[in-house]
């Protein structure tokens, strides 16, 4: 079995940091768990572990808070994230940006199939509905991106470097 690596322990304690942000009180999709998969995907050599780990941070932070019938499409949304991550291998203000997309795109049609007539009326109901929610996850992906991305290389700089 391949030992963890230092990178891997870092992603790790990002895992801790990202479930807990999500437990504290914050806007509505203003967390670091879809950020959190777009670098996991272009991190990780170990693509399995890559793909896990957003949806563990999802799961420790799901069995708080509770599940919901939208959580299927929640996860799965964060798994084409990091699949996403894998293809670009880069995370900028771009990828983050489409992340936000495919997280809106996934889960509220999620919402529309759970919740919503199944016409073209619901659909276009269901995703109107969701535009003001959007906001914050784009502000929240693109700040917690950033955060995520400079502090993962502040570290690795200042601390592995030096080891």
């Amino acid at each position: 079995m391949k030992e963890i690596s230092n990178q891997e322990k870092l992603l790790a304690v990002f895992v801790i940091l990202a479930t807990f942000l999500r437990l504290i009180p914050h806007p509505l999709n203003f967390t670091p768990i879809t950020s959190l998969a777009l670098f996991s995907g272009v991190m990780f050599n170990r693509k399995w572990l890559g793909l896990i780990i957003p949806l563990i941070a999802m799961f420790l932070s799901d069995i708080i808070l509770g599940f919901s019938m939208i959580s299927f499409w929640v996860y799965a949304s964060f798994g084409l994230i990091t699949l996403f991550g894998w293809f670009i291998k880069k995370m900028n203000i771009h990828s983050i940006l489409l992340s936000s997309i495919i997280f809106f795109i996934v889960s509220n049609f999620g919402v529309w199939v759970l919740g919503y007539p199944h016409t073209i009326e619901g659909i276009l109901l269901c995703y109107t509905m969701a535009i003001p929610f959007f906001g914050y996850s784009i502000i929240g992906d693109l700040f917690w991106g950033f955060v995520i991305k400079f502090s993962y290389k502040f570290i690795e700089n200042k601390i592995y470097k030096t080891i």
